[in-house]
């Protein structure tokens, strides 16, 4: 099976790399200036799970290669279009496109591009950065990646043949029959966190400490089931206690990436994690007043940041 991975970033490093380490077929799609680095100092991984440094195959174009049996994308959301427009002389006939973005709305674009057959759902729970010298940086004691089929029907032999090769190689998920409620289960407790952080800059046990701080943590928590349950993945009340009892944790240093974007003056995925969440609401006539609250600060943000202010 020939794997191509969008990019040699943190998420898409780090998988991509361990992949290759148990003997996948790995190749990556990079820029010019991360291929020049790969190709003189190799992928580095530094982790919890075991460092290593380990020569891979690349490509600029995603023509060279190709077709792939499976394409990773491993994006962030408002690099989508470019990195469509990247991968696409890589799909061929029987290519699985897997993307492991946060929210919904990227899957409408894939369908629309390759068609639905072709897109399956997927999500990783993978914490990792990387620094400025380009190594991988995985310092908690998790990463795992899942996908499966959206409709419910039988893996397909992609899947089948990735899950084997995400199990040899130490990474935690697989195949979830499941994928779509999950997602929307990630998306629920993300939405929440990176509204709540980003509005109140502060980590979630930050927050909580203010008076009315869970009390909004919740109420947020609750716009986001109440549209989950409108599109017909309401969690269940075992899957929202797992999202509020992450979220309400006393003393927690848990913070969205999304903060951390924001104060480094960063592109944030203001859009499409929350904004889509409100989009979706509204459709459904639901009341947001917390996410509009806080989408309305990511919006001033963008604007200004675009204006170089």
């Amino acid at each position: 099976m020939k794997i191509l991975i969008l990019g040699a970033g943190a998420i898409g490093g780090y998988v991509g790399g361990r992949l290759q380490q148990s003997g996948a077929d790995v190749t990556f799609l990079v820029r010019p200036a991360r291929r020049e680095a790969l190709q003189r100092d190799g992928l580095v991984i530094k982790s919890t799970k075991g460092d290593v440094t380990q020569k891979v195959k690349t490509v600029l174009s995603g023509g060279e290669g190709g077709p792939y049996d499976v394409v990773l994308l491993t994006c962030k959301a408002y690099d989508l279009d470019s990195a469509i427009e990247a991968i696409a002389p890589a799909v061929g006939p029987d290519t699985t496109v897997v993307p492991l973005l946060n929210g919904m709305r990227h899957l409408d674009v894939l369908d629309a591009r390759f068609g639905k057959d072709k897109v399956v759902g997927g999500l990783a729970r993978v914490g990792v950065a990387m620094s400025a010298e380009g190594t991988i940086l995985h310092t908690s004691p998790f990463a795992a990646i899942s996908f499966g089929e959206r409709d419910g029907r039988p893996p397909r032999a992609a899947l089948v043949a990735l899950d084997a090769a995400v199990k040899k190689s130490g990474i935690d998920g697989g195949l979830n029959p499941s994928i779509v409620q999950d997602l929307w289960d990630k998306w629920i407790m993300l939405c929440s966190l990176a509204a709540t952080c980003c509005l109140m800059r502060g980590s979630s046990g930050d927050i909580l400490e203010a008076d009315e701080g869970q009390a909004i943590v919740l109420e947020t928590v609750e716009e986001g089931h109440k549209v989950a349950a409108a599109a017909g993945h309401d969690p269940g009340e075992k899957g929202m206690k797992t999202i509020r009892s992450f979220l309400t944790v006393k003393g927690s240093r848990f913070t969205a990436s999304m903060l951390h974007d924001l104060e480094k003056g960063a592109m944030v995925e203001a859009d499409h994690v929350v904004g889509d969440m409100i989009a979706r609401a509204k459709k459904a006539g639901i009341a947001t007043p917390n996410l509009r609250m806080a989408y309305a600060h990511l919006q001033v943000y963008l604007a200004q940041r675009a204006r170089g202010g």
